[in-house]
């Protein structure tokens, strides 16, 4: 069984990797933004709360993220192959949570995927995307904050997963191609 998280800054491009780690492993996606704008679009009790955070440029609180992690991983078919996380865990309390969780199911984690772009093509990659999604977080000032939650909250979540030696480094640079290998070589060399 793969359980694999990627992670890296927004606009890294993990929702694109994912779909193709998901079609050529055959595994579950789940996405923590997913997860979440399905809460807020059903005005859903946690969606209201949730997008008090998001539209600012916060992060969603750590209880709020793990609940929902729990219930989809606790609804996953017993044969699933595995799971791709995407979004989560942001901080090194939802990745001890996640680490519990997955332990106490006997599927460990098998790797963690960084994603690493420079800022500069980050912003770009964003602001191109706010203009055809309509997404309210994909404007400058929202994108600079989110970039430095990011690397106060989220990067350290990183070294933890160095320190379980389950993480590998991706140059997210390049075609969409060119990264996938990486990352496929990443995974399989896992195996």
């Amino acid at each position: 069984m793969l359980n694999i998280i990627i992670c890296g800054a927004p606009g890294c491009g993990k929702g694109t990797q994912s779909d193709l780690i998901v079609e050529k492993y055959a595994l579950k996606h789940l996405s923590t933004g997913d997860l979440l704008r399905k809460e807020i679009g059903e005005k859903t009790q946690l969606g209201l709360e949730a997008e008090k955070f998001i539209s600012l440029g916060n992060l969603v609180p750590d209880q709020m993220i793990i609940d929902m992690i729990t219930n989809a991983v606790n609804a996953l078919p017993a044969n699933c192959n595995g799971i791709i996380l995407d979004g989560f865990p942001r901080t090194v309390a939802q990745a001890e949570a996640l680490e519990a969780l997955l332990n106490s199911i006997n599927k460990p984690t098998t790797v963690l995927l960084d994603l690493r772009v420079d800022d500069e093509e980050l912003i770009t990659r964003l602001l191109k995307r706010g203009e055809t999604s309509g997404r309210s977080d994909d404007n400058l000032e929202t994108i600079k904050k989110r970039l430095e939650v990011y690397e106060k909250s989220t990067a350290p979540v990183s070294d933890y997963y160095k320190n379980l030696n389950k993480y590998a480094a991706i140059e997210g640079m390049g075609s969409v191609e060119d990264i996938f290998v990486r990352i496929a070589s990443a995974i399989d060399s896992t195996k």
